[in-house]
């Protein structure tokens, strides 16, 4: 697992647009083989989505050949409420650039039966080939996805049940009306998720730096669902210094990238 750390906000969005834009143009995708990416959804990763939308803008990517899949949705809000992880995607980024509305995958929050909503993503997934990179999202607590803690590291697409902890966080996108907040979701597992060849996790703010701190320099443990990452090959976490303010003074001086 790899750490790096930037000065701000926009700093994070800045380095991780820019990565991204490079890493698919370098894999060349085509329609028979397509760059299969995994995406967020929450407050963080807007700015790398509206630098990726002046990207394609200024016609320095295109999406005509990515295909997503979208690490979480609500049970229980269709598509179209404003709240709904579809809903947000399409307008933060996929009715902005070139994408095909088949090549977008988000759970469907309205499935009647759940658990096999569950395993059709599952399948869906391993057809395309499996993720090339996820950009993900971490919680105060240290949850990636919707995978809160206690969660299993070998764990599938599956229906959790939201910390109270994620509950009161995410009121704010409610109008701060927690009974408002959905109370389970449909999310990747930690082990599909670690089956991607190549994660970046995004972390800006005083409130992750408990979860950076035990992630990165803690043991591996099941309480912070983010630090399986030590276990990954190619995973990097992208952080700004308020996120990075709980790590060792060595931690830092060794992973800081400004002057």
């Amino acid at each position: 697992m790899e750490l790096s750390i930037h000065r701000d906000y926009q700093g994070i969005c800045r380095w991780t647009a820019d990565y991204l834009i490079e890493r698919i143009k370098a894999f060349g995708p085509t329609r028979e083989r397509p760059f299969v990416l995994g995406l967020p959804t929450g407050s963080t990763p807007l700015g790398v989505y509206r630098a990726l939308v002046s990207a394609y803008n200024e016609g320095k990517i295109s999406f005509a050949h990515v295909l997503t899949f979208n690490m979480d949705e609500y049970l229980g809000l269709p598509g179209d409420h404003p709240q709904s992880y579809r809903y947000f995607m399409e307008e933060s980024l996929f009715r902005h650039v070139d994408i095909s509305p088949g090549n977008t995958h988000v759970p469907n929050g309205m499935a009647v039966e759940p658990l096999k909503e569950c395993a059709a993503y599952e399948e869906a997934i391993k057809n395309a080939g499996g993720m090339e990179l996820i950009l993900g999202g971490v919680g105060a607590n240290g949850h990636i996805a919707f995978n809160e803690p206690g969660s299993s590291f070998g764990s599938r697409t599956r229906v959790e049940v939201l910390a109270n902890e994620t509950i009161m966080s995410n009121a704010k996108f409610f109008d701060g009306e927690l009974s408002e907040v959905p109370t389970r979701a449909i999310t990747m597992g930690i082990g599909t998720v670690m089956e991607a060849r190549e994660i970046i996790i995004l972390a800006s703010g005083q409130q992750k730096a408990r979860a950076i701190q035990e992630a990165v320099e803690g043991p591996l443990n099941h309480h912070c669902p983010l630090s399986v990452l030590q276990m990954h090959q190619n995973a990097t976490i992208v952080c700004d210094e308020e996120a990075a303010q709980e790590l060792r003074y060595r931690t830092v001086l060794q992973n800081k990238t400004w002057d």
